[in-house]
């Protein structure tokens, strides 16, 4: 079963940084591509950036590059969000899933965790 767990969110201010963390199982996670979602107020779901498999490739949504760093550890089957920076605009709960442009498992979302900036 695919399962998806996000973590790291928080209350922050405007120009701090936060780390989420995404634990994954039930899919071969080390050779998958996967990336990180947003939802913030009012609007759908949107990419924020993505990883390839073999940890080479990226690519990210305007609003993130050079501000959001991702990442992944094999070993522990997690991808990570480091974001700097951050900006009102950029409160949502962010999410995580396999693919690079598109989510691969649209029906097995995780809950998400939600991140706030706000001074």
């Amino acid at each position: 079963q695919v399962q998806f767990v996000e973590s790291g969110g928080g209350l922050v201010q405007p120009g701090e940084s936060l780390r989420l963390s995404c634990h994954v199982s039930g899919f071969a996670f080390s050779t998958s591509d996967m990336s990180w979602y947003r939802q913030t107020p009012g609007k759908e779901r949107e990419l924020v950036g993505g990883l390839s498999g073999d940890g080479y490739g990226r690519n990210w949504m305007d609003y993130a590059k050079g501000r959001f760093t991702i990442s992944k550890d094999d070993a522990k089957m997690t991808l990570y969000l480091e974001m700097t920076n951050l900006q009102p605009e950029d409160t949502g709960v962010y999410f995580c899933n396999a693919g690079y442009w598109r989510p691969k498992f649209d029906d097995s979302w995780g809950q998400g965790t939600q991140v706030t900036v706000s001074s």
